[in-house]
């Protein structure tokens, strides 16, 4: 291995809503991580690999930090604490539309705790003032030294090249982790489930998506096309009414949007169906969590 060539593992932390997901995509150039305007989106700790010539990143994309109601939503929070002591790097990123909140006082006390590098990423720049970042960026820099602050728009790329640079900077010479043609380490499977969430997060009502979770039962390669089956699981009876819709429309509808998404990551034609069941209070069953794949570190 060449002697310049640096490496490294770089958190992506925040509240939810911040556009962790939408950075992480623009990165690495793909779609990774799902995305909606409906917060906690992400559940999983999410890697993602930037290569290039003399470099790779490796990114976590960690749920957002909130209040958890749930034994799920105690998950998430403890998954995205645990992350800042597995990384080099650690990447804020706030939203540049809201003034400095509570838990992001908490979360950069936090990074300063742990004495690692850290860049403050300041997103939705596109839909600010430029003379608004000033105040903040000064509010941000009191309660930790970053090593850099990058606003950005994750949604237009406009800054994430020189973000890619900042974090390159930080990093040390080390080994490439990953191969040059892996871009994360989620198996398909688990792509294509978030994928029907993420539609189902966009078209659904806010109470609805966040009791779901998807299993797919089945996903197997022939000829020409994957055929996957995949059961939405949901905690009441109203909610699977909502989500099969009149006539069986709104789950046509997830299926199609689905499925568009999912051949175009497997790049080859794709036989999607789905089923909607009842599985009440999921969210705190340590058992059903388990089965859903929600990782429960310690336990």
């Amino acid at each position: 291995m060449d002697n310049n060539y640096k490496s490294g593992f770089a958190a992506i932390i925040g509240m939810p809503n911040v556009g962790k997901s939408t950075l992480l995509n623009a990165a690495v150039g793909q779609k990774i991580a799902i995305i909606s305007d409906k917060p906690q989106t992400t559940r999983n700790k999410i890697l993602a690999i930037y290569n290039d010539e003399g470099s790779q990143i490796v990114f976590t994309d960690t749920p957002g930090i909130h209040k958890p109601h749930n034994r799920l939503g105690e998950m998430m929070v403890r998954a995205a604490k645990e992350s800042m002591n597995d990384n080099d790097i650690l990447i804020m990123v706030v939203d540049a539309s809201r003034t400095v909140h509570d838990t992001e006082r908490e979360i950069a006390a936090a990074i300063k705790n742990t004495g690692l590098k850290s860049i403050l990423v300041i997103n939705k720049v596109d839909i600010v003032k430029k003379d608004s970042l000033l105040p903040l960026i000064a509010d941000y820099s009191s309660l930790n030294d970053f090593d850099a602050i990058v606003p950005i728009s994750a949604k237009t790329g406009d800054g994430i090249k020189l973000l890619i640079d900042e974090i390159k900077a930080l990093l040390e010479s080390g080994p490439q982790y990953y191969y040059d043609d892996m871009v994360t380490d989620q198996p398909e499977k688990q792509i294509a489930a978030e994928i029907v969430r993420e539609k189902m997060l966009w078209l659904l009502d806010k109470e609805v998506p966040h009791g779901i979770a998807i299993e797919i039962e089945k996903m197997q390669e022939k000829e020409n096309v994957t055929a996957i089956n995949a059961v939405i699981y949901c905690e009441k009876d109203t909610h699977k009414g909502i989500i099969i819709g009149k006539n069986g429309e709104m789950l046509k509808k997830i299926g199609a949007l689905a499925r568009t998404d999912i051949e175009k990551m497997l790049d080859k034609k794709v036989y999607l169906e789905l089923w909607v069941r009842v599985k009440k209070d999921w969210r705190n069953n340590n058992y059903l969590l388990k089965n859903f794949g929600f990782v429960q570190s310690g336990e």
